[in-house]
């Protein structure tokens, strides 16, 4: 391999696989910006750019939780915390947690997220720590804008 190959390839590689080649391993995912993430949840339709409004069937078995007030979700797949505010209202925040950004230990006591990790409490308000998206809900469909 010359030289030139050699840096082409490390360029390109995912840097687990070159650590790997040099007998350290990490444990990491390999992907690149043109990975395609298309997401499509229950009868209402998918988003191929992070950016896009995302539509959410909630009637689905997958938004069970969501059905009665006080209900929520942590959907891990989309990175979102979904919490029941009323009959017309669900909030959607991102399920970053803004001490640490871990994802996914969340429980919820009807007016704070709390994240497993540290135990840091975040209110299910849009004015709190945690990023609020906006959300429409019509009937059984929520869009969510990010």
């Amino acid at each position: 391999m010359s030289s030139k190959d050699r840096r082409e390839f490390l360029k390109t590689a995912c840097m687990p696989v070159v650590l790997a080649a040099f007998g350290i391993s990490v444990l990491e995912a390999c992907s690149t910006e043109e990975d395609d993430d298309s997401y499509e949840y229950g009868a209402s339709g998918s988003t191929s750019n992070p950016s896009d409004p995302v539509k959410l069937d909630i009637s689905s078995s997958d938004f069970n939780s969501l059905q009665t007030v006080g209900g929520w979700l942590n959907f891990t797949s989309k990175n979102i915390l979904l919490v029941r505010i009323s009959e017309t209202e669900i909030r959607v925040f991102d399920n970053k947690c803004p001490h640490q950004g871990n994802r996914d230990k969340w429980t919820y006591n009807g007016s704070q997220f709390t994240c497993g990790y540290h135990n840091n409490s975040y209110s299910d308000s849009c004015s709190g720590a945690l990023t609020c998206y906006d959300a429409e809900l019509e009937g059984n469909n929520l869009t969510i804008t990010f």
